[in-house]
């Protein structure tokens, strides 16, 4: 009699916590999460431990209310997915820092992990730099060109434009953790032209994802300025 009343009690929790779920609005949700993510990488100057936390708890209730039925798929919601998935960089990189440091573990040299973790963390940034600009982009679509941005405001769009920003990206960090492979091969390496580019490159790249990440910064900006002052003109052309 207690186990069936206490299997009833928590069928009851269950369903109430399942219930408050889906009645929740979950939209403002992920307005609030793009926010937090645009204050993460496009406001602050550097990350810190409560904002990552933050961001990481974040992206796992996005990426659970993404799959609830009440929520439209649309363009918006892609893009917002794919930032959300682009987190677990982040998480794989803390997770294993944690477990490899305090218990001495050396799979490969010290130098080339320490490098591994930091272009998690560099490919994350890099995708939500880019993914964030695409929605930002979107929103000034939507607010200026709203009929006539609809055929490349799609689905299937922004899922192409998500993989080639990952790619992209992903394609950008193995230039970087190339770089640590060339002392170990030495001089006469038959990888050693190889190497010798991703260094070059990988100098290049550093220098040219800092001008990009301060350009993205300041025309994000802009488009939000243009967005606000294009609805402010509208509201005041409706009141007279």
């Amino acid at each position: 009699m207690e186990k069936t009343s206490a299997g009833c009690f928590s069928h009851q929790m269950t369903s109430s916590l399942s219930s408050v779920f889906l009645k929740r609005d979950h939209m403002r949700d992920l307005r609030r999460y793009l926010v937090l993510k645009y204050i993460q990488y496009l406001v602050l100057p550097s990350s810190n431990t409560l904002i990552t936390l933050l961001g990481l708890l974040g992206s796992l209730y996005t990426i659970l209310i993404l799959k609830s039925p009440s929520i439209s798929y649309k363009s918006t919601a892609v893009f917002i997915s794919y930032i959300a998935k682009a987190d677990l960089l982040v998480f794989v990189s803390i997770v294993s820092k944690m477990i490899m440091e305090p218990f001495d573990v050396k799979i490969v040299s010290a130098a080339f992990t320490t490098a591994l973790w930091q272009n998690f963390l560099t490919a994350n940034t890099h995708i939500c730099y880019l993914l964030l600009s695409c929605v930002t982009f979107e929103a000034l679509l939507i607010s200026i060109f709203s009929v006539e941005s609809r055929h490349i405001r799609t689905v299937k769009y922004a899922r192409r434009t998500s993989n080639m920003i990952y790619t992209v990206v992903i394609a950008e960090c193995i230039i970087f953790q190339m770089e640590d492979f060339q002392e170990p091969f030495g001089l006469n390496s038959q990888y050693i032209l190889l190497l010798h580019f991703c260094y070059r490159a990988s100098s290049l790249l550093r220098s040219l994802s800092y001008y990009i990440g301060l350009s993205l910064r300041i025309i994000n900006v802009y488009i939000y300025y243009k967005i606000f002052f294009n609805v402010s003109n509208r509201s005041r052309l409706k009141t007279k």
